[in-house]
């Protein structure tokens, strides 16, 4: 599995942040009213980011305890671990380009349409929408850092067994 790149990430975002801006552009030069941001936006990508921080953590800690030689340490399926770097990678990718596209919407409310009370409020949901997606994205390099296997373990038994990792 390829790790993910802070790069391809910044792209995403970067083309998703001005696309998005220059199509609000041209949206409203053709008179037409540009869609609101949701107030939910930024809460659901807040609570991605935490279910990646929770699995972060929580997988940490079960490596680490099998790590230590703990008696009652359950080694951790292979699968699982995989499904949750899955899991973060693509909901990383994603936030990239939601995090882009509600920060080019959300600059071209701060740049022109300050004067609207609501768009004001547009614009307030659409950077906590990026900072949401920011966190979603920690939280999934965290975890895809967690899950990272020790060098020379690519996959010895098919991939079906435990995760065991050396002392």
């Amino acid at each position: 599995m390829n790790q993910l790149r802070i790069r391809t990430l910044a792209v995403l975002f970067a083309g998703a942040f001005a696309l998005c801006w220059a199509a609000s552009g041209l949206w409203e030069s053709l008179d037409n009213t540009l869609p609101a941001v949701p107030l939910l936006a930024p809460v659901i990508l807040a609570l991605i980011a935490g279910v990646l921080l929770a699995t972060a953590l929580s997988l940490r800690g079960r490596l680490r305890a099998e790590r230590e030689g703990r008696p009652r340490a359950r080694p951790l399926d292979r699968m699982m671990v995989a499904r949750a770097v899955v899991f973060g990678q693509a909901s990383a990718l994603v936030s990239a380009l939601v995090g882009g596209a509600y920060g080019g919407l959300g600059l071209y409310f701060v740049l022109y349409r300050m004067d609207v009370p609501n768009r004001r409020d547009q614009a307030l949901y659409a950077g906590l929408a990026v900072v949401a997606a920011v966190a979603v994205i920690a939280a999934a390099l965290l975890l895809e850092r967690v899950c990272r296997l020790p060098d020379g373990d690519e996959d010895d038994d098919g991939g079906g067994g435990p995760l065991r990792h050396p002392a």
